[in-house]
């Protein structure tokens, strides 16, 4: 498929993780996405969700944050997928369009920045 395929969303039969018309360059979620997401709950505590909007360029995302702040980031297949993720791994859930995100996440991505090389 080309590039200005993907960018009209079209898709051939099989590909994907769903059959519709995506229209983004990024690929869907897939089960070992949702399975990741789960595990990082089960093994940290405190964790919320934050939804980001699909985009021209990537899909919808959901971004796991623990109480330590420690994150992860994996597509989802919409909003409705994250509510209903939140609501079977018993998480909150927010847009991060209007609640941004918090300032542990930001403190623990700072912490754990690979050393530079000079």
């Amino acid at each position: 498929m080309g590039l200005f395929d993907r960018l009209r969303g079209r898709r051939g039969g099989g590909s994907g993780a769903r059959g519709d018309r995506r229209g983004t360059l990024d690929r869907g979620s897939v089960r070992a996405d949702l399975g990741h997401l789960e595990q990082f709950v089960a093994t940290r505590g405190g964790v919320e969700g934050y939804v980001e909007p699909r985009t021209a360029v990537t899909e919808t995302t959901i971004l796991l944050v623990a109480a330590d702040g420690e994150w992860t980031r994996r597509r989802i297949d919409g909003p409705e997928v994250a509510r209903r993720l939140s609501r079977d791994l018993a998480i909150p859930v927010y847009d991060a369009q209007v609640t941004g995100y918090p300032q542990r996440m930001r403190d623990w991505s700072r912490d754990h920045r690979p050393p530079t090389t000079r």
